[in-house]
């Protein structure tokens, strides 16, 4: 019998021998740092012509990992590896594909100081972070792993005199998921164990930035009885390996986390017909947000200032539930601010194999760059709290940042950051503060907090989001308690850790019988 699902709880690193066995985990994961690794097709390890590295963000200087970079033609090989496998896959009990996913869950409990200490290396999480994430795997494993059992069973249809009706849901076919480096372990495992445990096999191609946790997912899956070429692992670029994924004829779905701007240019890639392929292709897209906290007259100001500083400066804002805007009503806006500066002020920053710093890098040069460019905008466009530049020169580290004054339609409240950058905007009332909140091309997490029950109902008829939280922080979803996902420029409505989502990787099937 299978138990209730229940989320993981994270661990406790306030308890001594949670952080000795994490340093050794640390110690133990440094030790196979530079290691090469292959592609893996069909369950053969192959060798690609070129390599690259993926890199510690704290110590740009430190490799983690040495990859095998697939092209074009390694992509054709997956895809065709991925669809000859479908053929036996497909027609595996749900309970059995199930069973396999609560095994892998089972193996990563196990190794779960050895996962977090590759999240810590490879981007820059903190302990209690890289846990969460880690969790969340778990969560997801548990969570499809029932949720395909329940899909298999018998489906409620109005009776047809005469007839004897059933409705199956059955696999799409061969897919690429292409996962983000922000949440390596648990997006990358959600978005591909959702889709092998509907019956579907997988061309995974993880994000340069996080080739190494994506092995160690695969290489768990792999433990856990998976056969060859259910999931393909298949690192390289995207204007490369990915767009042959998302090009290829035989290629039935894209499940794709990241930017809005490589999102969209999936979408109407996929849209294009091609020859050979006799399907629409479906596109499963989550692409980010312009996240909010609102904070009303009479909120519990306390508790706000905590949530907004949280939830902005948590994985140093690279979440895309992260809050980059607090709009604060007027009347406590001083005060508000100055419990946020405060706050801000006395995070830790540095390298996040020690413990005590809350704050680590940024994922790369790259986005250290664009951080500190939005930076400069918003010094122009508001005025700086505290903050404002880069934290230390061994790494990408930027200081947690504050900017004021922010006006509601200023680049600094419209567009995507994913940095430890906030904007501060203030409101004359809930009414404009949520119209402020809508006012972006994103949709998908905010949060109110508020005392007054007549603002809260208003909030939750007129917040226009996926994921809206009251009198809480905007980030923090648990996987079947709160399916997460959201509108607008922020996806295709998708919700991740929701009983909906595994039907994203399904079609229905009716089949009638006179008798």
């Amino acid at each position: 019998m299978i138990a209730e699902f229940r989320n993981e709880p994270i661990l406790d690193y306030s308890i001594e021998a949670n952080r000795r066995k994490m340093e050794e985990a640390l110690a133990e994961v440094s030790a196979k740092l530079g290691q090469e690794y292959p592609l893996v097709i069909g369950g053969e390890r192959v060798k690609a012509a070129g390599t690259f590295d993926s890199i510690n963000p704290s110590n740009p200087k430190e490799i983690i990992g040495r990859f095998h970079k697939a092209g074009a033609d390694e992509a054709r090989r997956a895809v065709a590896a991925a669809e000859s496998a479908f053929e036996g896959w497909r027609w595996m009990p749900a309970r059995e594909r199930a069973d396999l996913l609560f095994r892998a869950a089972a193996i990563l409990r196990r190794r779960r100081f050895e996962m977090n200490a590759w999240m810590v290396l490879e981007v820059g999480k903190n302990w209690t972070e890289a846990d969460g994430d880690t969790a969340e795997a778990i969560d997801f494993m548990e969570f499809y792993g029932r949720e395909a059992i329940r899909y298999a069973q018998p489906h409620p249809l109005t009776p047809v005199p005469g007839e004897d009706n059933e409705l199956k849901y059955i696999p799409l076919g061969a897919g690429a998921v292409i996962p983000p480096w922000n949440f390596p372990c648990a997006i990358l495992t959600g978005m591909t164990t959702a889709a092998m445990v509907t019956g579907n096999t997988v061309v995974l191609k993880p994000s340069s930035d996080s080739c190494a946790i994506g092995w160690a997912v695969f290489s768990i899956l792999e433990e856990a009885g998976m056969p060859p070429g259910v999931v393909n692992f298949l690192p390289g670029g995207g204007a490369t390996a990915g767009q042959a994924l998302v090009d290829n004829a035989r290629t039935r779905f894209i499940a794709f986390t990241g930017s809005k701007e490589v999102g969209l240019g999936i979408n109407e890639s996929a849209a294009k017909h091609r020859d050979g392929q006799i399907w629409i292709k479906r596109v499963i897209a989550e692409m980010g947000g312009k996240d909010f906290i609102l904070v009303d007259a009479d909120a519990d100001l306390e508790s706000a200032a905590q949530g907004i500083v949280a939830a902005a400066f948590d994985f140093q804002g690279q979440k895309c539930s992260a809050c980059s805007r607090a709009i604060i009503h007027e009347k406590v806006y001083d005060r508000v601010l100055e419990m946020i500066a405060e706050r801000t002020r006395k995070i830790t920053v540095g390298p996040t194999r020690s413990y005590e710093h809350y704050m680590g890098p940024v994922i790369n040069a790259g986005a250290e760059k664009s951080i500190l460019g939005y930076i400069e905008i918003g010094k122009k466009e508001g005025r700086l709290v505290t903050g404002g530049g880069k934290a230390r020169d061994d790494g990408y580290f930027i200081q947690p940042t504050v900017i004021a004054d922010v006006p509601p339609r200023a680049r600094l409240s419209l567009e995507e950051i994913f940095g430890p950058v906030l904007a501060v905007t203030r409101c004359k009332n809930l009414e404009e503060g949520i119209e402020f909140a809508n006012a972006t091309e994103f949709g998908l997490t905010g949060a109110v907090y508020s005392r007054n029950r007549k603002h809260l109902r208003a909030a939750k008829r007129l917040c226009h989001v996926g994921n809206l939280y009251l009198n809480r922080k905007c980030t923090g979803a648990l996987v079947g308690g709160h399916p997460f996902g959201g509108f607008n420029m922020s996806g295709t409505d998708s919700k991740a850790g929701g009983r909906d989502y595994l039907g994203l990787f399904m079609q229905a099937k009716l089949i009638s019988e006179a008798f």
